[in-house]
């Protein structure tokens, strides 16, 4: 289940968004003090600051977008820059 979009200043580290829970009402998403990539970073900058991904995708479309999966979060670029950072609920 993908939770919501985190957004930060390009090269800052920001706490994400995590657990979409569904109720009669509608959604709401519980905090997450998870660390994910900012927008703006390099595919450089993440791999030295979170590692090697689990799982590397892409680049698919125009313009290319690629998706890279770590345990916890999937981080999408657009090129060569992070474009969003979605945390995953386990």
């Amino acid at each position: 289940m993908f939770a919501a979009v985190c957004w930060g200043a390009a090269g800052l580290a920001t706490p994400g968004l995590a657990s979409m829970i569904a109720a009669d009402a509608g959604v709401s998403v519980a905090p997450s003090n998870l660390s994910t990539p900012s927008r703006g970073m390099t595919m450089h900058e993440v791999s030295e600051k979170f590692g090697a991904p689990v799982h590397k995708l892409g680049p698919v479309g125009a313009p290319p977008i690629s998706r890279w999966e770590y345990a916890g979060f999937v981080v999408y670029f657009e090129g060569d820059h992070v474009i969003h950072a979605v945390v995953v609920a386990a």
